[in-house]
């Protein structure tokens, strides 16, 4: 079970298009999501407090969201995830392998 929430508890059923990036020296990474149309942005009273990546091993968080809206109407959701080290690196990928498996997502790359 990997899920992510905007509130906690509350499952986002939107799965989200991801970008990885990486510092050369492998230092550092950022993961960038991005919802269209989310259940916490779109159904009324969500509350966006966060985004949580909630599996077996505990939960990864951040802060970094932002809402974005077309004429007043919510449209999507963009957050950032930074890890810093090899260590949140690897926990980080081992939630996308587990979040992958569960929603049926691909990795390509460019």
């Amino acid at each position: 079970m990997a899920e992510i929430q905007f509130s906690r508890g509350v499952k986002e059923e939107v799965v989200p298009d991801i970008r990885l990036t990486r510092a050369k020296d492998l230092s550092d990474g950022t993961a960038t999501f991005y919802f269209d149309k989310p259940k916490a942005l779109v159904e009324e009273g969500g509350e966006v407090t966060g985004m949580y990546m909630v599996d077996e091993e505990g939960e990864l968080s951040t802060r970094d969201v932002n809402g974005k809206f077309v004429n007043g109407e919510p449209s999507g959701i963009e957050a950032v995830f930074v890890m810093r080290g090899q260590e949140e690196w690897e926990r980080f990928m081992r939630f996308m392998d587990r979040y992958a498996a569960d929603n049926g997502l691909g990795l390509t790359q460019n």
